[in-house]
């Protein structure tokens, strides 16, 4: 078996077969690790003693003709705010690195677990999940597997360079505004953010409690359902965490999806739409030809030509900032007062000026938050999924600060998330669908759907993914570089 391109469902499969052991699958995967994370840097923690002994373990439980879980073997790692039991859970930060290690395992991290899954380890991200490139100043960048002196994405940008390179099948990460999809995007995987409150935040190190998503990413569609799955259920660890019963979206994947209502996004135009207050191409007017390209071939490979409008877009992308800057700031503003010099300078400065945003501000801003609720639930009255651009441009450049676009000058680090903050505003489910370009760097549709209709998304993406028109293959390019 080829252990670098294998998906988890393949690995699972030839596990519980006895076609390899668990013990081969994760020894075969801690090698990757040594030999080439020097390359990406997207490991902070391995845990190489327990994820043997836990492999051990599942091939005991085969021996003895005992069932070992729909995961069982499968390597995967998880983005280092999750908590991990025996370690300390960083968040990409210095301060936390002298608290104590965890007492027990994240709820995600205990689910896939018992599912069978091996845990290899902690990822790299920004600090406190709050920017959109991995570049942490304590920890180094994550390097972009596809061109090795780009940036991953982020904040999750270890979990998505992580399973582009073949390191692990899979892995987990949050999103608050972004930090699944943008990373996923420009690492050419799938990465998945289901509806808010969806799966377990329990044993998380939050950053914008009204925002935080957990969710998946990986190389096939079928292996973001399989976690999906398994990670659904209550739990009163996690006061936000639903009680709706679970929506299995496994054996859905096949289904047809002719019944499935889908349409693009498309800003409103004219004196009207000015008068009733509709951004004016907010979904393409930022963005590269190319980007817009990856939407249209999904659209025209699912033969998708209708069009809605989501109004005020930028206005959520601005009440985003402010919600977000102001939870954050205020989770932190103990640290901020008695440790700011231990911050990441680019997380400090903005949690500081999250501080001193007025009270007003923010909640108006989720006055406005309840009212562009109401409005995109009315769009999805008409609509199943809508699909939009993941990011405006593929990978920048580590350390690039600005980029053109429109021929403005703009900063490169929140614009990022200009297509990705107005739907995690409102908690919607939301998957990012890989495009590979020839000779050129990857990009990502979003695929967007009302809360708890990650069925629909699910099946829509495993139909691009039949038609081999969203796919992501492992990038061993950058095993001959000497870039890093």
């Amino acid at each position: 078996m080829n252990f670098d391109s294998a998906d988890a469902i393949t690995i699972s499969t030839a596990v519980r077969e006895g076609k390899v052991s668990a013990v081969e699958v994760t020894k075969a995967a801690l090698a990757r690790i040594a030999t080439r994370n020097h390359l990406f840097n997207c490991f902070t923690t391995i845990t190489a003693e327990t994820a043997l002994t836990d492999a051990a373990l599942i091939d005991r439980e085969i021996a003895q003709g005992n069932h070992p879980g729909v995961l069982a073997g499968v390597p995967f790692a998880v983005k280092n705010l999750f908590d991990i039991a025996g370690f300390t859970t960083l968040a990409g930060s210095k301060i936390n690195a002298v608290n104590p290690e965890a007492t027990q395992d994240a709820t995600a991290v205990a689910k896939l677990k018992q599912a069978g899954a091996v845990l290899l380890g902690a990822l790299n991200m920004d600090e406190y999940a709050y920017g959109f490139v991995t570049e942490n100043s304590h920890y180094g960048a994550t390097h972009n597997p596809h061109d090795l002196q780009r940036v991953a994405g982020g904040s999750s940008g270890g979990s998505a360079a992580a399973v582009a390179a073949g390191l692990v099948p899979l892995t987990l990460g949050s999103d608050t505004n972004g930090s699944i999809r943008v990373p996923a995007a420009l690492c050419g995987v799938f990465g998945f953010k289901p509806t808010y409150g969806r799966l377990s935040r329990a044993g998380v190190a939050l950053f914008s409690s009204s925002f935080d998503h957990i969710g998946p990413f990986a190389r096939s569609v079928q292996d973001i359902a399989m976690v999906f799955d398994v990670l659904q259920g209550e739990d009163d660890r996690d006061p936000i965490c639903t009680k709706r019963p679970p929506e299995l979206c496994l054996p859905q994947l096949k289904q047809d999806i002719s019944d499935i209502r889908i349409a693009l996004t498309k800003s409103a135009v004219g004196a009207a739409s000015r008068r009733e207050g509709i951004a004016a191409d907010y979904f393409t007017k930022g963005a590269e030809s190319a980007a817009l390209a990856a939407v249209q071939k999904v659209a025209d490979a699912i033969e998708v030509t209708e069009y809605v409008i989501i109004p005020e877009a930028d206005r959520a992308r601005a009440a985003a900032f402010v919600i977000t800057a102001s939870e954050g700031a205020n989770l932190h503003l103990d640290k901020l007062r008695s440790h700011p010099e231990d911050f990441d300078f680019a997380t400090r400065d903005r949690f500081l000026a999250g501080a001193l945003i007025p009270s007003s501000w923010y909640l108006q801003a989720q006055r406005f938050r309840r009212w562009y609720r109401d409005r995109v639930r009315e769009v999805f009255q008409n609509v199943d999924v809508i699909l939009a651009p993941t990011t405006p441009i593929s990978a920048p450049l580590i350390g690039q600060q600005t980029m053109i676009l429109d021929g403005e000058e703009i900063l490169v680090r929140p614009h990022l998330g200009l297509f990705t903050q107005p739907f995690s505003f409102i908690g919607l489910p939301v998957l990012s669908v890989p495009i590979q370009c020839p000779n050129a760097l990857p990009l990502g549709v979003q695929l967007i759907a009302a809360p708890y209709n990650e069925a629909l998304i699910l099946r829509v993406a495993a139909a691009l993914e039949a038609k081999g028109v969203v796919s992501a293959p492992v990038i061993l390019n950058a095993l001959n570089s000497e870039a890093v």
